[in-house]
This record gives C-alpha cells, sequence and structure tokens, in this order.
C-alpha cells in the first residue's frame, strides 16, 4: 500500500486487515486506517513528521482489537503492535515503545491537553479526530457507524445518552484539535457537524 512510508512484509499486512475484520465493524475497520494514512501523507506534505515510521505504525495498529465498549481495546492493540514489531520488523530500528505509547494516547481522547502532547502526538490524536470535520455525509455515516458498533453492547437509550454527552462535550472545548495543521482545515466543519447532532 503506497500510502504506507516504509515497506512492509505482505504478512504482516495481511494480518493487520485481518485483524481490522475481527469482530465485524461498521466504522474501526481497515478504511479507518487508511483515512488516517492519507492524514499521515498530508501531514507529511506539510508540517512533517518527527518520527513518520513509528506514527504510521500506530496507525495501522490502533485499532487492532477493538470491541465496543471495552476499555482495553487500547492496550491489548499496543501489545500487538509491539508483538508485530519484534516478529515481522526486527531489524528496522523502530522505535516500539513510541508507537506503544502513541496508541495508549487514543483511550484518553477527550481528557488531554496540548501541552502534554508533542508535535507528532497532536498530529496523530488529531488524524484520528478528523472524521469529526468530514463533509456531513460522511460524518453521518461515520456516527451511524459508531452506533451500529455498540447495538447489542450497550441499551441504545445508554448509548445515546453517553455519545451525546461525548460530542457535547468535544464542542464544548476551546479546541477541538491539538495541531494548527488539523485545527484551520477542519475545526468550523466539525463545529456544523457537532452541533447538528446534538442540538
Amino acid at each position: 500500500m503506497d500510502l504506507i512510508p516504509m515497506p512492509l512484509p505482505p504478512g504482516q499486512l495481511a494480518e493487520i486487515e485481518a485483524a481490522h475484520a475481527q469482530p465485524p465493524r461498521a466504522y474501526h475497520n481497515f478504511g479507518h486506517v487508511q483515512a488516517l494514512l492519507r492524514h499521515h501523507r498530508d501531514v507529511a506534505a506539510g508540517p512533517g513528521w518527527r518520527q513518520p515510521r513509528e506514527v504510521a505504525l500506530a496507525m495501522l495498529y490502533h485499532d487492532a482489537v477493538y470491541e465496543a465498549g471495552r476499555g482495553d481495546n487500547e492496550a491489548r492493540s499496543a501489545t500487538m503492535a509491539r508483538e508485530a514489531i519484534a516478529r515481522w520488523l526486527p531489524d528496522a530500528g523502530v522505535d516500539v515503545e513510541r508507537v506503544a505509547t502513541l496508541i495508549e494516547l487514543t483511550a484518553r481522547h477527550g481528557n488531554l491537553r496540548g501541552e502534554e502532547l508533542d508535535a507528532d502526538a497532536a498530529l496523530f490524536l488529531d488524524s484520528d479526530m478528523a472524521i469529526l470535520g468530514a463533509p456531513p455525509a460522511v460524518f453521518d455515516a461515520y456516527d451511524r457507524g459508531i452506533a451500529e458498533e455498540y447495538r447489542g453492547k450497550v441499551p441504545g437509550f445508554l448509548f445515546r445518552l453517553n455519545r451525546r454527552r461525548f460530542l457535547k462535550g468535544v464542542l464544548a472545548q476551546p479546541r477541538i484539535f491539538f495541531s494548527d495543521f488539523f485545527h484551520a482545515r477542519y475545526d468550523a466543519q466539525a463545529r456544523e457537524n457537532l452541533r447538528r447532532v446534538t442540538g
């Protein structure tokens, strides 16, 4: 895949794609990973990455383990990334702990302050949240996908209550995106989307 800034063994890529198909997912699938990799390319052409390979690997693995409603998805995904990099890329000089740290940060969306993050971490997390600033039809498909993933895991009324609370909390933040790059590109559309679905 030409969006990945380093050669990966075909078996590793196949393993990553297979992980994102289990369990079947409406949003947190390999299409989501590809969207993040497109943001990776855009950042590389803009402000740039300090550790482009580590960020790309974090994007590839950050939702490798995903079961709606579980609190340990990120930790388990980080463990999978550590093991896979050791197995598939033992001599590539990858900073494995940096990859794992970035993945684990995604568990704290909404509870992080910009000053806690370095530039790569801010841009990585913003890539994951950029869907909030997508065109309305794309945002609505994302919103439906999340609801579908939680169907049968959490009572519908509870999901809707918690989802609305989360989105209203995001909207209330003075900045939705940590980096100036994503703020300039997506903040206005993100606020429009969030006002529409929480109003």
